[in-house]
């Protein structure tokens, strides 16, 4: 048994009680569609011999029974296996979010023939909508059928055995070629295209999400008609793999039929001569060729789900990429360790992405004093993202030391070390939803008076009153019917609500406007006060807040001190200083 089949009945263990009252239940609506067809068959036969009518009184009744019996049953097995699927997949969802959530934000990397490969977004929208709705096809049409296709054939090669061995070895011949042959013939031809369309069908949505996500920008640079063509074709091999998967379900649902009237022809040809012999009545010719067909209802669904197959493996085996990846950050195996305060050390640090990279740090050492601020400056690519992202424990650290209130930092689980610091970046994430909902993220439990307190910190208090619906105003997909300044005020406001005492600001200034700049480093000014503070930024603005300033150049410290005595080193902090004076100057 292939791994992700054998995973895939580990996960549907625990409704194994469901799934199998789901194949009682569809096991007694085929006998009871075969009931109603035999039953029937004995009827007429025997009513064209005109007997008293009380001979008939026991098949009229069965009739309507098993009539009323075959309704009742389907409705419970849909009910039953629909329940229990979808109560699975639900499970699955919040199963592969919290498998997915310690992956994040470090660049998400998933093993495929041997190589790692990153993932897009849109790839993983897929795996996590789609494909898990693909697994219900796994659930209700791969795992009950064949158990109701077992049960079936057994109970009807009796039945039919009953009249003579020579029935009940023509049915169970049919039935097993039937039931066996064809489906097996069916997965063979569709595993590879079932898989591939799951794969076309996943590449196909990152492309889609992609060219949404970047509408702007191919307009702008008139590559909408390239893009457009790259979707077609896209868009053209899966149609051509669902054409080659109807083929094939037309093929296995031609071949089922041909089998089963060669069941019924044949059950009949062989059954006349026992009758003109007189061994058998020829009452019951009709019930044997009507059981037949009615019998092979329970093999019909077999052929389209073993061609289901190969892509319901395929989702899997996707969906497990994702669960077996290893996150860049292990949580300790045991509880977060007290800080003695909020100072942080940082000592001789040097990380690097991955073993085959450069480093991105180099002995990098720094101690922030608890209610202290720190600036770390540097060109673009120096490394200073990459120092914030490693003291969130985005990432973990190679060499070195860090330390949060003389713990070391690796010892801290995660959502410990999150409740002791309010962040700020450089592109904050808005949800679609009102500004209210979006500020409340930093504290759920938080009051009205506390949220519009933060606000007012913030300086986003008399924006937001004089938008027409206050704090209820949606601020639109990513936060789009804000400006970046307004946004970042919001991420401000989170932070005083949120009211930790360690403050990280990676790039709050970024892309912003003179007039813009200046508000929103007056709301951090107010922010910072009494926390220890980290900030990131290659905007030199307001840099006397700092009680000192880091300089990074090549992921390595260069320079180190106050505003003041920087620029009197006139060393790389005096030359960006410098130059952002001129850009300055040549913008007014």
């Amino acid at each position: 048994m292939s791994s992700p089949l054998r995973r895939l009945l580990q996960l549907a263990w625990p409704i194994r009680n469901w799934m199998l009252l789901a194949a009682l239940l569809g096991s007694l609506t085929i006998i009871s569609g075969i009931g109603l067809l035999t039953t029937s068959a004995y009827l007429i036969s025997m009513a064209a011999l005109h007997p008293d009518v009380s001979a008939l009184s026991i098949a009229i009744v069965g009739v309507r029974f098993f009539g009323i019996a075959r309704g009742s049953f389907r409705y419970l097995e849909r009910l039953v296996s629909h329940r229990a699927t979808f109560r699975l997949l639900a499970n699955l969802r919040v199963w592969f979010y919290s498998a997915l959530e310690p992956l994040m934000p470090a660049r998400l990397l998933v093993q495929k023939d041997g190589q790692q490969h990153e993932l897009r977004s849109g790839d993983l929208l897929r795996r996590a909508v789609s494909d898990i709705d693909t697994l219900q096809n796994f659930y209700i049409r791969v795992l009950a059928p064949p158990l109701v296709a077992l049960v079936i054939g057994v109970l009807m090669w009796i039945f039919f055995g009953a009249f003579g061995i020579v029935f009940g070895l023509i049915f169970i011949a049919f039935y097993l070629l039937s039931s066996v042959g064809i489906p097996w013939l069916a997965h063979l031809l569709g595993q590879r295209v079932s898989r591939e369309m799951v794969s076309t069908q996943a590449e196909l949505e990152s492309q889609l999400v992609d060219s949404v996500q970047g509408i702007a920008d191919l307009i702008a640079f008139g590559q909408q008609e390239r893009q457009a063509q790259s979707i077609e074709r896209m868009n053209k091999k899966l149609q051509k793999l669902q054409m080659t998967a109807a083929y094939v379900s037309g093929m296995q649902g031609t071949l089922t039929n041909l089998l089963m009237n060669l069941t019924a022809w044949t059950m009949l040809l062989v059954a006349i001569p026992y009758v003109y012999r007189g061994e058998l009545s020829g009452i019951i010719l009709a019930v044997l060729v009507l059981g037949a067909l009615a019998s092979f209802e329970g093999v019909l669904p077999l052929a389209s789900s073993f061609q289901q197959l190969g892509g319901s493996l395929e989702a899997a085996r996707r969906l497990f990429e994702i669960v077996d990846a290893r996150p860049a950050v292990q949580n300790p195996t045991t509880p977060s360790p007290t800080p003695q305060d909020h100072s942080i050390q940082v000592k001789d640090l040097s990380f690097r992405y991955e073993e085959s990279e450069p480093y991105v740090l180099r002995d990098v050492s720094f101690t922030l004093p608890r209610g202290k601020c720190l600036m770390i400056v540097g060109p673009s690519g120096s490394g200073k993202s990459t120092l914030a992202n490693l003291l969130l424990r985005f990432w973990d650290y190679q060499e070195g030391t860090m330390t949060l209130g003389g713990q070391p930092l690796q010892a801290y689980q995660q959502d410990d070390l999150y409740q002791q610091m309010s962040v700020v970046e450089q592109d904050t994430h808005l949800f679609n939803t009102t500004i209210r909902e979006n500020l409340m993220i930093a504290r759920k439990q938080a009051s009205e008076e506390e949220m519009i307190e933060a606000a007012r910190k913030a300086q986003l208090h008399d924006f937001v009153l004089s938008l027409p619906e206050g704090y209820d105003t949606a601020v639109g997909e990513q936060g789009l019917r804000l400006s970046g300044g307004e946004r970042q005020r919001v991420a401000i406001a989170r932070a005083f609500l949120k009211n930790t005492p360690i403050l990280l600001l990676d790039e709050p200034t970024v892309n912003l406007d003179a007039i813009t700049e200046r508000a929103v480093l007056d709301a951090i000014k107010a922010l910072r006060q009494q926390r220890t503070t980290i900030m990131v930024t290659h905007r030199l603005a307001e840099m006397e807040m700092a009680d000192e300033i880091l300089v990074l150049h090549h992921g390595r410290i260069v320079e180190r001190g106050t505003h003041a005595s920087l620029l009197q080193s006139e060393g790389l902090y005096w030359r960006m200083w410098q130059q952002q004076r001129a850009r300055t100057v040549e913008a007014v």
